[in-house]
């Protein structure tokens, strides 16, 4: 069952002469429980296709549909609901609010969508990234792997239908790179949860069931790993 599809997706920036093909019909679809790796250079559309999937952004052309709900035949506030709902984002840079402590952010997708606490989910999450020690403690004085594990671990408070990851580990090292990625296979494996991780590093993406490599906007393969 396809939990994501992309169809035609295309996204030019300006008009005329100056105009930029960024996402040239871009097709492809992803089943519940896959771990897909989208590859490229930097400048291939790979963050273009991110923010389209999100449903930061909006295309020129082409549809995504998730879980059977075109995107952007909603509203800006109806696709933010349901980003925050089906979407887990995990950044490169984190995003976490400052003032807000570990649990805090983990929380927020859940708070913001006025959904009572859930303790014993909160603690398996806790649990799973191993930040019980750190559940108080702001990000300023957490380490830049704990504070990744702290946006994993908000991605995933809401069940979302998948997890899409704008190059998690870009700005880590190798050791922490090896924990967040750990954590999300985890969460892959034993939650069956759909991952989507675009990466520039192929030791990340060869750990995938299936690689989307793209260039210049447009999908030159998709291979099956596994």
């Amino acid at each position: 069952m396809a939990v994501l599809e992309v169809h035609d997706l295309t996204k030019v920036y300006g008009s005329g002469e100056t105009a930029v093909t960024a996402l040239d019909h871009v097709s492809f679809q992803v089943n519940k429980g896959e771990f897909v790796a989208i590859i490229g250079a930097s400048g291939s559309g790979k963050s273009t296709l991110m923010n389209l999937i999100g449903g930061i952004d909006k295309p020129t052309e082409g549809s995504v549909t998730i879980e059977g709900k075109q995107i952007y035949d909603l509203s800006e506030s109806e696709r933010a609901i349901f980003r925050r709902r089906n979407i887990g984002i995990v950044y490169q840079f984190y995003n976490l609010i400052p003032t807000l402590t570990a649990e805090e952010n983990i929380m927020l997708p859940r708070l913001l969508d006025l959904r009572k606490s859930d303790s014993q989910k909160l603690s398996s999450i806790l649990q799973m990234t191993g930040l019980e020690d750190r559940a108080g403690h702001l990000p300023s004085q957490l380490s830049g792997g704990q504070q990744q594990r702290v946006s994993v671990g908000r991605a995933l408070i809401n069940d979302p239908s998948f997890v899409l990851a704008d190059e998690p580990t870009g700005n880590l090292d190798s050791k922490s790179s090896a924990e967040i990625m750990d954590l999300l296979k985890l969460a892959n494996k034993r939650s069956h949860q759909t991952l989507l991780v675009i990466t520039h590093d192929e030791k990340i993406a060869l750990q995938a069931d299936r690689i989307l490599t793209i260039s210049d906007g447009r999908i030159l393969s998709d291979e099956v790993m596994k």
